[in-house]
This record gives structure tokens, sequence and C-alpha cells, in this order.
């Protein structure tokens, strides 16, 4: 199944994002669709060969969204990234101008209208009548066809509804002006007033989302544009870094950035990888090193060879991935999406009834409504220009259209639509900053929830970096050492690593590999040339059950207290056990501290390893963990009856963090799979969260954000439901007969503006 992303344009509101997910979900051939409005894109996996992109594009583009082909090119993706932010910020930097301009000339005509300026332009009808219609023809035309097109395609939206508002309060005003005796308001000043709120409110908006995306681009711009490269004959030259391919050699200056992934040919220096990683602390780098994209060079030059170019360096693999976060909505999200696609139908609904309440109902229940002298109610003259809607009115029809154009203008379907997708970016991004990678946002909800946490031993609590303590049982040791190391010069787990590292040390010539096979958790078998008999390294009951024979002298000795807090695998030749090899690790400095915090916040700890029993028994003491915590010699599946154990008959929310091969199943059957960076691939690939640095502490900060976020976002909804059920019923004049309160469709222009700018600037507040 391949997937694929879409750039969308048109996109205002929640009821954009259920017509845009409908068309995607009635096109043959998609599946798992997931629209966001924030960072104006989609998301779907493709079921079957028969789909027609070409087709999806232009059933878009001909419902008022036009889409294109995400582009996973990176260099092209830095390029753009810059040209679109500039047009971006031109195109909305000049509907911000209009829109003061707008709002300028409106207050001046209140002014001019209650003579507190001597205008006979700015005070004359037909001047405002004019402005009225130039604001209509150009900045409001975009907004009016596109609200019309969706009302008639029966997909009403967010355009919908200011469109259907600043036409009706048009077309009112201008048979007032055309035909004076109809009794109609006339209020110019309120459509070219809501129109400059309008774009007002959509800057601001944009602004504020353009900085929820920020992480992105900070990203982007680690990217340097030039290198300098070595070329045949020695000779140093600068190019553009998206010239450069693998093997090539460059040289990297103190203070530029690494351009590529690499590793280091010559020299040393320290190399700051906060942006990537999250660590704080500088990093050593000498010959042989491996260096990320992005990467700040302090101190010395280098000289690099070029490992990975492009898309498929790290830094454009960490922007991927920090992009495709917003494509998997929680589910807080896709109750807020549904609800905010009906919620055009319901405005639409409230205005008629408004409307019908207001002209045929409310002067029954009230009949001296329009003479009641508290309301302030000005008749004399139906061209007022700064008279509240249904503040001039007199007679029911009158009333009746001024309120109910009220309610259409005061609704904002956009905040229900921004709730979640502005937290879930923001949080995203400032957990980039530390290292901290989520794989989507309904993983950050499912991380707001966890109770328990497991962690792995080898690898996760300690550094993952064991090394050979000594021998026990061997008449050669040298011996012992070539034959492990060469049987597992073709792994890539730890022990395998600490193994070859020692034969390298001790200048010993590896013996080359027949066959092999892997038994992971257990150990590793097969044959070298050189040496007759199948060989086997791994632990020892492993051994035992495949007949090799353990003398009570080894098993008495590798029990002895001393050497419980070592981990120990034993080497044989056919069924005779050739000795053992013991080895250490280093336990994270940051563990217990980081165990520690997870534990104030009232979670429940568990150690999960296939190491031998007092290996794992004294990590534990160190750690404070109680004997219940424990769980020691566990194959994959082991620990996978654990975890099941745990979700299903004690109802916990799990996580699991890992970072070998071995934990990859059980990373996958927690509810939250957690990958330290320095761990395998396969584990970062069946993890939900990546930690990227080697540091735990990063695991309370992303649990703790995660519970931030889901606030946030509960914050969000509230607010954006609650602005709108105040907000609805005061425009359609539930306060008028008691209090003679109503609203302006410039105020309520204001009002719903407010409404999505408070929501995004509350999602910016996350810390």
């Amino acid at each position: 199944m391949k997937s694929i992303q879409l750039n969308i344009s048109g996109m205002k509101c929640g009821g954009c994002v259920q017509t845009v997910e409908r068309i995607l979900n009635d096109s043959e051939g998609t599946k798992n669709v997931t629209v966001n409005l924030l960072t104006e894109s989609a998301y779907f996996d493709i079921k079957n060969k028969n789909l027609d992109i070409n087709e999806i594009l232009d059933n878009l583009s001909n419902n008022g969204f036009p889409s294109k082909i995400y582009t996973n090119d990176f260099a092209e993706k830095i390029n753009k990234a810059e040209l679109n932010k500039k047009e971006k910020w031109i195109n909305k930097w000049k509907k911000l101008n209009f829109a003061f301009i707008l709002l300028f000339v409106s207050v001046l005509g209140h002014l001019a209208e209650g003579g507190y300026i001597n205008s006979s332009l700015l005070g004359n009808i037909y001047f405002h009548a004019s402005i009225a219609t130039t604001a209509l023809l150009f900045p409001g035309r975009p907004i009016i066809l596109k609200g019309y097109k969706s009302f008639l395609q029966k997909r009403p939206d967010m355009d919908t509804l200011v469109a259907l508002g600043v036409t009706s309060a048009y077309i009112t005003s201008l048979i007032s002006l055309i035909f004076p005796a109809s009794g109609f308001p006339c209020f110019f000043n309120e459509p070219v007033m809501l129109l400059g709120f309008i774009l007002l409110g959509r800057f601001l908006e944009e602004r504020a989302k353009y900085q929820t995306g920020s992480s992105i681009n900070e990203l982007l711009d680690l990217q340097p544009e030039k290198t300098l490269i070595y070329d045949k004959n020695g000779d140093i030259r600068e190019i553009r870094v998206n010239t450069l391919s693998p093997n090539d050699e460059i040289k990297v200056l103190a203070g530029d950035r690494i351009p590529a992934d690499c590793f280091v040919l010559e020299g040393n220096s320290l190399i700051d990888v906060s942006h990537i990683t999250g660590e704080s602390k500088p990093i050593e780098a000498n010959e042989g090193d491996n260096l990320l994209n992005g990467s700040l060079n302090l101190n010395s030059s280098l000289r690099l060879k070029v490992i990975k170019v492009g898309s498929d360096t790290s830094l454009a693999k960490l922007v991927n991935l920090i992009e495709s976060v917003q494509s998997q909505k929680p589910s807080i999200q896709r109750l807020a999406d549904k609800i905010a696609g009906k919620f055009t139908y319901f405005v639409l609904f409230t205005s008629i009834s408004s409307f019908i309440f207001w002209w045929q109902i409310a002067f029954r229940i009230w009949p001296n409504l329009i003479r009641n002298e508290n309301i302030g109610l000005s008749i004399q003259n139906n061209h007022s220009l700064h008279s509240s809607l249904g503040s001039n009115a007199d007679n029911p029809l009158t009333l009746a259209i001024q309120l109910s154009i009220a309610v259409l203008v005061i609704a904002c379907p956009c905040a229900l639509g921004l709730a979640t997708p502005t937290v879930i970016t923001v949080a995203s991004g400032k957990a980039a900053k530390k290292g901290i990678l989520f794989k989507g946002g309904d993983k950050i909800e499912i991380a707001s929830k966890i109770d328990s946490i497991i962690f792995d031993k080898t690898g996760t609590l300690t550094k993952g970096s064991p090394y050979v303590v000594g021998y026990v049982g061997s008449k050669d040791e040298t011996l012992l050492l070539q034959i492990s190391a060469s049987l597992e010069n073709e792994s890539r787990h730890p022990i395998a690593k600490s193994l070859i590292e020692e034969a390298k040390k001790q200048n010993i010539n590896l013996f080359p590999i027949k066959n092999i096979n892997t038994e992971t958790g257990r150990g590793i078998s097969g044959e070298l040339h050189s040496i007759n008999g199948e060989i086997k390294v791994g632990n020892l009951q492993w051994l035992e059950n495949h007949d090799v024979e353990i003398s009570d002298e080894i098993k008495n000795k590798i029990n002895a207290t001393e050497m419980q807090k070592y981990s120990i695998i034993g080497v044989s030749i056919s069924t005779n056990l050739i000795g053992c090899i013991l080895l250490g690790d280093t336990l994270r400095e940051d563990a217990l501290s980081s165990i520690k915090k997870l534990r104030e916040d009232d979670l429940d700890i568990y150690i999960f390893s296939g190491d031998r029993k007092e290996s794992v028994i004294d990590l534990g003491r160190k750690l404070n963990c109680k004997i219940n915590e424990l769980k020691w010699e566990l194959l994959p599946e082991d620990k996978l009856k654990n975890i099941e154990k745990l979700k299903n008959n004690d109802n916990q929310i799990v996580a699991m963090v890992g970072d070998g091969i071995n934990d990859a199943p059980a990373l996958a059957a927690s509810n939250l799979g957690i990958a330290v960076g320095s761990g395998t691939q396969i584990a970062k690939a069946n993890a939900d969260l990546v930690l990227m640095g080697d540091k735990l502490n990063g695991l309370h900060y992303a649990l703790k954000l995660a519970k931030k976020t889901i606030s946030k976002i509960k914050q969000n909804l509230f607010w954006a439901f609650g602005y709108n059920l105040i907000a609805i019923p005061l425009a359609a004049g539930v306060l008028y007969p008691k209090f003679g309160i109503l609203l302006s469709p410039s105020i309520a222009a204001l009002l719903m503006a407010i409404s999505s700018i408070t929501v995004v600037i509350n999602a910016l507040s996350l810390d």
C-alpha cells in the first residue's frame, strides 16, 4: 500500500475539512483518508491500482479546493519554503492594508455622520455605497464567489456564511437606497467593516498558524546552501549542496553546518546536535564517527565523506516525520471536525428560524417592541450609518432581516476546525526541538493517558554498549573471543558489537563465516571456516536446550555473588562448551532521575528483560524497583504475553521503551511504543514515539507535554463551542426584548475573528 499526500488550498473551516474528506473517501481506490486544516494537506492510502490521481485533483479543484501532489524533494522543499513564505506574506500584507483602509473609511463615516467630522463626502450615503461596492467587487469577491459556489454544491462552509451575511446586508442597503419607502435599513458601512474584520482576522490567523509550524522551517534552515568539496586533484572548491553525491569528500569549517549525512575521514571537533537530537551538550567527533545532516561544527575543520544526500538524509527524514505527525488525527479532533462539518447547516437553520420568529411570531408576544423607548431605536433616518442591526428597524420584516444577517456573520466554525490541529502542531514542534518525535497526533493523545511504562534493560536503561569484563571456564581465552566475535560479525546486536570491538583491540583476526542463523532473544548459531562443528553463542539456558553440557563447576562460578551484575554468554562447538564470556554494561546517567520523575507522576514502572535474573535484580536495586516490577529471562513472545496481561487483565494503558530488534514486537503490541534514538532502525520503525538522543529524560517531558497538549485542546474546544453557544443566541436577539442588546455585523465579524485568533494564541501558549 502506498501513501499519498496532497497540498490543498481553499480550506477555511471544519466544514471544508469534512467536504474534502468526503470527496477523497468517495474516490475509487482511496483508504484511510485524513485532512488537516492547519497544514492545508490531505493524506490517504492507495488500496488498488485503479486510482486516478488526476481525476481526484480535478474533482477537488472543481469544488473550490485547488490541489497538487506534495513534493518530497528535499532541495525543492527548502527552496519553495522560502518562496512560498514570501509570496504568502506579500499577499496577506496587501489584504491587511486594504482591511485597515476599509476600517479607517468606515470609522470616518461614523464620525462624519455623528457630526464629529465636518465632511459632506464622508457623511454622504452614496460615497459609502461606492465604498461597499468596491469592497465586494475586489477583496470580498473571492470569498463571496467561493461561498455561493459551496452553497450551490450543497456543502456550505465558512465562506458561505460570510458571503450570505455580506451580500444580504449590501442588497438590503441597496434596496433602501433606491427605494427609501421600502422601510429597509441602509447600512453600507456594515459589509465594508465586516469584510475588513474578516480580512484582518484571517491575516492574524494565518500569522499565528505560521508560527505554529515554525519548527519545520527552523529545521529546513539547518540545511546549508553551499559547501566545500575536494576535487580529483585534492583541490577545494565551493559547490551548491544539492549537487552533492554519496562518496564525495568535503571540508566543513568551524562554524559551518554539516550539509549531508557523513562520516569523519580526518580531524576532530565538537559538534552541536541540539536541533536534531535535543542533546544540549556538544558531542566530540573523531575519525570514523558518523555525523548527522544539519549538525553544527563548532571548533575545528573536518574532512568528511558523504554517505547520504537530499531526501535520504536524517534531516530530511526528520522533517518528513514531523510533517506526518499531523496526518493521524486524535479521536477528539475527529469528533470536532464532524461537528464543525455540520455546524454550517445549524447556523443556516438558526438564521432562517430567527428570521421567521422576528417576522411572524415576536411581535405577537411583544406587541410594543418597536415603540419601547428603552431600546433606543432610531427610526427617523433609514440611512443611518452607525446604528446597530435592528436598532433602526421600524417593522417586523426589517428587524427579522437584520438579526438573521447577524446570526450568519457571528457564527464561527473556524475556531472549531482549528482547535485541535493548532495545538498538535505546536506540541510536535516543541517536542522536536527536544529531540522527541511523536508519529501522529493520535499518539500524543495516547501518551497523555499512559498508566504504566515498561523498560527494556540493555540499551535502554543501560547505555547499550556492553564490554568484555572477563572469561569463565576457558582454556584458551583468545580462541574463545575469536570464535564468538567471528560468528557475531554480521550481527548488529550490542553484544555482537562488544565482542567485535574487543577482538579489534587485541588484534585478533576473525574467521570467515560459512553460514549463520539467529534466534532472536536467545543466541546465534552457524559454521566458520577453519573450525569443525556447529558453533553456538548465546545464553546458557538456550545452549542447554540444544544439548550443550554445562558442568556444575561452571554453574557454581557464574552463580557466585560477584558475578550477578554481569551478563553471561556461553560459546560451544558441537555439544562442548568451550567457555563463557562476562559482559558488563553501564547504567545511563539519567536513568535513575528519569524513573524517579515518572514515579512522581504516579506512573507504574516495570523492567522486562531477556537478561539473567541476577543481572536484572541488580539493576532493579539500583533503580529502587520492587521485585514484582521486574521480569527476567524473557523471550520476545514472553514480553508480548506480559504486555497483553497488563493491558487486558489490569486494564492499564501501557508504554514500552526499547531499542533492539527483539523489542520490536513489544513496541508494536503496547499502546505506545517508545524507541531510544540510539537503537536499531526496526525498533524506531515500530515505535510511536522516538527519543532521538541518548538521554531518557526526554520521556518525562514527552508525557508531560502530551497531557498539557490534550488539556489545551479541551480548552480550545470549550472556547470554540462556548463562544458559539453564547454569540449565536446573542446575535439572534435573545436579549433584545428585555435589555435592548443588539449586535451590528461589524461587531459580529470582529467577535468571529477574535474567536479563531484566541484558539490559535491559546495553542501558542503551550509550554
